[in-house]
């Protein structure tokens, strides 16, 4: 019998993708991952649950605890805490402090899921791996969810196919109303259980005062980018990403004002009005960090240049320096740096990189 061992997060997806594995005839063993810790972490300024008799980390571990029990198969638990903060957050602090909008996520199943979570089942004797993610892989290629409304392989395109060789994803084939259904017909805790939000593993949090903890903030100007005025004033650049409306605090009953740039010399946070404003569009970014999943590394394929977007028909360049020039001649609004570029085809996801420069008719926005 094959040896399982599957990512138990106390949801709802772990916890129904550890049934079809048991129904399929593996032998299951559960591993819960506790990879922050807001004490050791200093996360105090933010956090809605510092005054609860137990955080949300040993909740989810005793939701995770139940299923295993109702479901007669062990559970066991390992501390990621400190390679989570060296992998992961200081990435993350690290872009926010040079301007960009940073996707942890992506980083969380590189370094930990899916490398330091794998060598910890290999330990225990694991032949397979196996998360609840939304994804499915079908002849050794990585596929979007059948639930294309919760597909998870934009998080997933900065794995190898070396990563993904072991890796079976359960919940894959079904969509999110029928993995509910089957947790209520195994009488399962997280049945009904909320889907986790907020940042990987840290959760919701209050995301100006969280950053407060780590980040000092330096305030500057607010200035429209047509007029050069200044409009008013921001907190810190890092709170503020592109095309957000959201929390500018200018009042009036104005035209919608979106981000549009940053100045992070001059720290200037840029905005502009209206739907229809150019400056939130460009035709082209360069592309850093790529990693192919497979072989294929097509000229012509789709895009999504921030999670939920709709697939963007892109053209490929490759570049000397290993980057790609991604050109859109359909022009695309909010593309953001730091934010993950993940190619398509079809339903193949072949894998991706970070935005790092975002052009308009090949010229790069001087504002971004």
């Amino acid at each position: 019998m094959k040896k399982v061992v599957i990512g138990m997060s106390g949801g709802v997806d772990s916890s129904v993708a550890a049934i079809i594995l048991k129904e399929q005839g593996y032998e299951v063993i559960g591993l819960f991952m506790r990879n922050w810790d807001s004490s050791i972490n200093n996360d105090y300024l933010g956090n809605p649950n510092l005054n609860n008799n137990i955080c949300p980390q040993e909740e989810d571990y005793n939701d995770a605890l139940n299923v295993c029990e109702s479901l007669n198969i062990p559970l066991h638990r390992i501390d990621f805490v400190k390679e989570y903060w060296d992998y992961v957050f200081e990435y993350f602090l690290s872009e926010l402090k040079n301007g960009r909008t940073p996707n942890p996520d992506i980083m969380c199943n590189k370094y930990i899921k899916f490398d330091m979570f794998v060598k910890e089942a290999k330990r225990l004797g694991a032949d397979y791996i196996a998360t609840g993610h939304y994804a499915r892989i079908v002849d050794g290629k990585l596929l979007k969810g059948i639930d294309h409304n919760k597909d998870q392989t934009y998080f997933l395109s900065q794995l190898s196919k070396e990563q993904l060789s072991n890796v079976l994803f359960p919940v894959g084939d079904l969509e999110k109303p029928r993995v509910r259904e089957i947790a209520s017909k195994y009488n399962l805790i997280t049945a009904k259980k909320k889907d986790s939000t907020g940042i990987c593993f840290i959760g919701e949090r209050n995301f100006t005062k969280f950053l407060e903890n780590y980040l000092p903030n330096i305030p500057g100007d607010i200035v429209n980018i047509e007029t050069n005025e200044k409009v008013g004033t921001h907190i810190g650049l890092m709170y503020y990403t592109i095309g957000q409306r959201k929390g500018l605090n200018l009042g009036g009953n104005q035209d919608r004002i979106y981000v549009v740039g940053k100045d992070l010399n001059k720290n200037i946070l840029y905005i502009a009005h209206g739907d229809e404003n150019k400056y939130l569009v460009s035709t082209s970014a360069i592309i850093e960090q790529v990693n192919w999943i497979g072989d294929i590394k097509p000229k012509k394929c789709c895009a999504k240049f921030r999670y939920r977007q709709p697939d963007n028909d892109v053209e490929l360049e490759f570049l000397g320096d290993g980057n790609i020039l991604v050109s859109y001649e359909q022009g695309i609004k909010s593309v953001t740096p730091g934010q993950a570029c993940v190619f398509y085809l079809g339903e193949e996801c072949l894998g991706g990189g970070i935005i790092k420069e975002v052009q308009k008719n090949h010229e790069k926005l001087w504002y971004l």
